[in-house]
């Protein structure tokens, strides 16, 4: 499963990384109180994590099996610090908005995972690719979240008033309690339509919860869940 379109297709959809594998949810619950931060948030992981896919790629045959994963950590800090610069020069005030959240774009289980599931053994266009499908799945959920959290506790969509003068914002939905209110309904609304399609007999494998398999003891080589060196369990 290596076309574009296949590969942006899971990132977004069958194995998006908020709402159906569940990572990265330390940005996810942290920065999406307004529309703008989660977008911003996301756009920035998506970078780092397109152009780490490609990097890694290029190197997967040079860069020794034992020492990948320092090796991988290097090449994604450099494109977060280069991408935290471009964002402190040239947009100051989603800089100041995500604050320290970052520089721990480097230790983002979806980064570091796509690397290691995906990059580090397929080519540079295909997991240009997947990096690009996981971030705009990343994105989407990121900026969904922070759009119901600033409507509801806030009025506004993007800074812009949306809701009638008599509304009265619900504050809790722009504090931590309403990050974990806004993901869940989000998810339930998810498993909702599969649960529901599957009823029906429909085809539902594009919505998923991950594999939900034993990867130690997982004999699938190609499985894209896999982060784990299959090379240890036979030694």
């Amino acid at each position: 499963m290596n076309s574009a379109k296949e590969r942006l297709i899971n990132g977004i959809i069958k194995e998006n990384p908020t709402l159906v594998l569940m990572l990265g949810m330390c940005p996810t619950l942290a920065v999406t109180s307004s529309a703008i931060n989660g977008l911003g948030m996301g756009l920035t992981t998506m970078i780092v994590l397109a152009l780490s896919n490609v990097f890694i790629s290029l190197l997967r045959k040079i860069i020794p099996d034992k020492v990948r994963i320092p090796a991988f950590i290097v090449v994604i800090a450099s494109f977060v610090t280069i991408v935290e610069f471009l964002l402190q020069a040239y947009i100051p005030f989603l800089y100041s908005a995500l604050g320290n959240y970052i520089p721990l774009i480097v230790v983002n289980c979806i980064i570091l995972g796509r690397a290691e599931a995906y990059a580090y053994t397929n080519p540079p266009v295909p997991s240009f690719f997947d990096g690009l499908g996981m971030g705009m799945g990343f994105t989407l959920a990121l900026t969904c979240i922070g759009a119901i959290r600033e409507l509801i506790g806030a009025g506004t969509l993007f800074g812009f008033s949306i809701m009638p003068s008599f509304y009265t914002p619900i504050g809790i939905f722009v504090s931590a309690p309403g990050a974990f209110f806004v993901l869940a309904g989000l998810t339930a609304i998810q498993n909702k339509v599969k649960i529901s399609g599957e009823r029906k007999g429909k085809d539902m494998s594009k919505i998923q919860s991950g594999c939900g398999s034993d990867c130690l003891n997982c004999e699938d080589s190609g499985c894209s869940h896999k982060f784990y060196d299959t090379t240890v369990k036979d030694e």
